[in-house]
């Protein structure tokens, strides 16, 4: 990823996906080697308790209210901007703060009214782990933000923002002089595709590594907050749980260990990742709803046959308190997921982002739940079904269509965007890309593609569908086709009840709208183009971006 150049230092923000990770983390090494432990210790200087790694980290946490006051890596404070405190959510308020010490292992407890919140430092590492556990609804937190002093990581990467006069759309996008846009929302990357998400000046990378987020919501393929740039300093997010465009109610219960990691420049060492990372020395500590290795399962399974080989498949496991994912083997679809909960969970097969087969598996501590091959029916894929023509693939994403992949960075009025408007014609070759991937009653409803049949196919009926990844305010599509024949205004799907579109995310729920169109709505003459129109209707939204809106998967008239 590019970045800005500050005299012959390079500093960068970096979100690195897992498939990089391995490679980049052999820049850092092992963390525990960074320094001697010689200073390994705390202390109480009357408002925070002082933790000294002995590996060139010495952090502070308040004895009021748990919050992060101070964060000094080899003799820099990296903590602070805008005069706030690093900290669950905006901060928790008075609360009952203590510190243990076991061996080489420091851990400060932090209680306010149900929620636990952790933060434990080893002797010789420069990492501190972080636990959250919110028991209940009573208390607001679905985040941790590491809080960072301005000058110290210079970034303009899409998935940062940077304040302007100029607000786009609500008080959280904005656009930049050049016409570009900046929001928070715009992460860019999915939960399964990166490990960490951090800065660095080439000699010190400050970093969080997220957690299994065994107890967030959303799955795989969920987009939060990862990090933000502005003007008074920078923030790193390890996302709890987060409301925006979610399709599943909040879980409840302990999340972590996510980590807040110091190199010297490199990425953080692969052991501090979620499928590597193991912390038998936290089993003994008492944090609250800890479930040690010894006290969860795992699933696997042999393979996966009926498979699209040019697709990756994603096996989610999912109940309402916990959620787990792993890649089949591109090879045979071979998978294996650890460190799962006991319990009953519904096991999703998924081709790409689109779920075609699903089974229940049962858990036990200490056990594998093993299965055989998985045969995806052909029927479950609907890119099986033969069709006179199809716009897009069928993977439960935009991918493929005009302006898709700058949506997950971008207002849709960026000046990047191409023009959401434009008619498409198929046999041109340029069907999909000519496409918009969002489509909205009041920018570009009416969209108009043209086709032809043959004498044959015009003498039939034929079926018509739509998928969608998610939607805005109800909206849906409608069909005209020929201007003599409309389809009924069909039911809205479950879907998202906030903002999606244009915040950098198409995940909701995927949904297919099929259309019986009459034999009687096809042109005769067969040199002649058949007209379909896509209009979105919908009763909600506003206007221009956040009018009723769709998110389009593909498109296609089966035979």
């Amino acid at each position: 990823m590019s970045g800005s150049s500050n005299s012959a230092v390079t500093r960068r923000a970096v979100v690195v996906t897992a498939a990089a990770a391995a490679g980049t983390a052999a820049l850092a090494g092992p963390l525990a080697a960074t320094a001697s432990a010689v200073g390994f210790g705390w202390s109480d200087d009357g408002s925070d308790y002082v933790v000294d790694t002995g590996a060139g980290l010495v952090f502070k946490v308040s004895k009021t209210n748990g919050d992060l006051t101070s964060l000094v890596y080899k003799g820099t404070e990296y903590q602070g901007y805008g005069g706030k405190n690093s900290h669950v959510e905006s901060g928790l308020g008075t609360s009952t703060v203590t510190l243990a010490q076991s061996g080489s292992t420091i851990l400060i407890s932090v209680a306010y009214g149900t929620l636990r919140h952790y933060y434990a430092a080893r002797s010789g590492e420069n990492n501190i782990y972080l636990w959250t556990n919110k028991a209940d609804s009573s208390v607001t937190a679905t985040r941790y933000i590491v809080r960072v002093k301005a000058g110290l990581f210079l970034n303009d990467e899409p998935d940062s923002y940077t304040y302007t006069t100029s607000t786009v759309e609500a008080s959280d996008v904005f656009a930049k002089s050049d016409g570009q846009t900046r929001s928070k929302h715009y992460s860019r990357h999915r939960v399964v595709d990166y490990d960490y998400i951090g800065w660095t000046t080439g000699s010190v990378g400050l970093w969080i590594v997220r957690s299994n987020h065994e107890k967030a919501s959303g799955g795989p393929f969920y987009r939060s907050l990862l990090r933000h740039q502005s003007a008074d300093g920078g923030g790193l997010y390890e996302i709890l749980y987060y409301g925006e465009n979610q399709t599943e109610a909040e879980r409840f219960g302990l999340q972590g260990p996510y980590v807040i990691a110091f190199t010297d420049g490199g990425a953080p060492s692969s052991s501090l990742y979620h499928g590597t990372l193991t912390t038998p020395w936290a089993d003994s500590l008492g944090i609250s709803g800890y479930v040690a290795d010894s006290g969860r399962g795992r699933v696997a399974g042999v393979g996966i046959s009926g498979r699209d080989t040019a697709y990756t498949y994603t096996v989610g496991l999912a109940n309402s308190a916990a959620q787990y994912w792993g890649t089949a083997r591109a090879s045979d679809g071979w998978f294996s997921v650890s460190r799962i909960l006991p319990g009953a969970y519904t096991l999703t097969v998924y081709k790409g982002e689109l779920a075609v087969y699903t089974t229940q598996v049962t858990v036990s501590a200490g056990a594998t739940t093993t299965l055989n091959t998985i045969a995806v029916p052909s029927s479950n894929d609907p890119s099986n079904a033969s069709a006179i023509w199809r716009i897009g693939n069928w993977d439960g994403t935009p991918s493929g269509f005009k302006n898709a992949d700058l949506m997950t960075y971008a207002h849709p009025s960026d000046v990047r965007a191409s023009s959401w408007t434009g008619n498409v014609v198929i046999g041109s070759g340029s069907e999909t890309s000519a496409f918009p991937c969002y489509l909205w009653k009041d920018v570009n409803g009416g969209l108009l593609v043209y086709f032809k049949l043959t004498a044959a196919q015009a003498a039939a009926a034929h079926t018509l569908r739509i998928g969608v990844t998610t939607a805005y305010a109800n909206g849906r599509p409608q069909i005209t086709v020929n201007g003599n024949w409309t389809s009924a205004i069909p039911s809205p799907p479950t879907q998202p009840s906030t903002r999606s579109l244009t915040v950098g995310s198409y995940r909701g729920n995927n949904y297919t709208f099929s259309y019986s169109v009459p034999a009687t709505a096809w042109l005769t003459d067969t040199s002649q183009y058949n007209v379909l129109k896509i209009d979105i209707v919908s009763g909600s939204g506003t206007t221009g971006y956040l009018s009723a809106g769709t998110a389009i998967d593909a498109i296609d008239l089966l035979a």
